[in-house]
C-alpha cells in the first residue's frame, strides 16, 4: 500500500490507506485483500484534473484507474470514506471480472458496493422519473460522464440498474452474475443465464419498474411537495402584490395636491402655539 500526498494531507493520506488495506467484503465477490495499491490524496479539483490529464469530471470527488491499481481522492470532498470504498469496489471489481462490462454496471456496481442507497430515495432521480427522462442503458452511459446537474440522477439510476439485476434472480442477490462474469462469460450472456432476461428485455423492465416505484407520490415524498408548495406561496404573493398595486392607483383617484409654494394658513401673531 503506498500512499501520495502534499504537506497537509499527509496525515489524511495515511489514515485513508490504512483503511483501503483492509479485506472487505463485496457483492458477489465474498471477501478479498486489496492487494497492491497506490492512493493519491490531492488538495482540490484542480489537482485531481492536472494529474488525470482532464480524465476525470470536475464535480468528481475521486477516480479509480484500476490498470495501474490507483485511486486519486479529493481531501475537499465529502464523506471521504464512502467515496473510497466506492473507488474500491471499482477495482475489486476489475480485478475479479476480466471481461468487458458497461459502464453502467461498473459505476452502479461501485455505488451498491459503497451503500449509495440514500442516492434511490434523492429528489434527482424522482424528477427525472416523473418527467420520464429514464434513459435506455447505452443513454445512461453517457449520463454518467455528463454535467453535474445530471451525474446524480445517472448514477442513481445506475445503482438502481443493479439491484434490478439483483432482484431479477431467484437468490435476490448478485452472486450468480458475478460467479459466471468471473469465469469469463460475455455480461449479455451472463445477464441472460441470471435473469432469464436478453439485456435488450431486462432494459425495458428496469425501466418499467423504475417509473413504478418513483413516480409523482414519492417525488413529492422525497421532497418535491416542498417546491410545489413554495412555488404556489410565492404565486399568491405576486397576485397579492398585483392586487395592491391595483387598490393605491384607486385611492389616488380625485384627489388634488396644490403646490410646494402655495401660501398656509394665516396665525395671530399673539397666538400661542404648542
Amino acid at each position: 500500500m503506498t500512499a501520495v500526498a502534499w504537506p497537509a494531507q499527509r496525515s489524511l493520506a495515511v489514515e485513508l490507506a490504512r483503511e483501503a488495506g483492509r479485506p472487505a467484503d463485496w457483492p458477489g465477490l465474498g471477501r478479498r485483500v486489496p492487494g497492491q495499491l497506490r492512493l493519491i490524496v490531492v488538495p482540490d479539483a484542480r489537482r485531481l484534473d492536472s494529474l488525470t490529464s482532464g480524465r476525470a469530471p470536475h464535480w468528481g470527488a475521486a477516480i479509480a484507474l484500476p490498470d495501474s491499481r490507483t485511486i486519486l481522492l479529493r481531501a475537499d470532498g465529502e464523506e471521504l470514506a464512502r467515496t473510497l470504498r466506492h473507488e474500491l469496489a471499482h477495482l475489486a471489481l476489475h480485478q475479479a471480472v476480466s471481461v468487458r462490462i458497461p459502464l453502467w454496471f461498473d459505476e452502479g456496481y461501485a455505488g451498491w458496493a459503497a451503500g449509495e442507497w440514500d442516492r434511490l430515495g434523492g429528489l434527482e432521480l424522482n424528477l427525472a422519473v416523473v418527467r420520464g427522462a429514464i434513459p435506455d442503458l447505452r443513454a445512461l452511459d453517457g449520463a454518467l460522464r455528463g454535467s453535474a446537474s445530471t451525474a446524480d440522477a445517472a448514477y442513481a439510476l445506475a445503482v438502481s440498474a443493479v439491484a434490478e439485476l439483483a432482484r431479477r434472480n431467484p437468490t435476490g442477490t448478485l452472486d450468480p452474475l458475478m460467479s459466471r462474469l468471473e469465469a469469463g462469460m460475455d455480461f449479455d450472456a451472463a445477464v441472460r443465464a441470471t435473469t432469464g432476461l436478453t439485456i435488450d428485455r431486462f432494459e425495458e423492465q428496469w425501466q418499467r419498474a423504475t417509473r413504478r416505484r418513483y413516480s409523482l407520490g414519492t417525488w413529492l415524498i422525497a421532497g418535491g411537495g416542498w417546491l410545489v408548495l413554495a412555488l404556489v406561496v410565492l404565486g399568491l404573493r405576486r397576485l397579492r402584490r398585483r392586487a395592491d398595486r391595483v387598490r393605491r392607483a384607486a385611492l389616488d383617484e380625485g384627489w388634488e395636491v396644490g403646490p410646494e409654494d402655495a401660501p398656509g394658513p394665516e396665525l395671530d401673531p399673539t397666538q400661542e402655539r404648542w
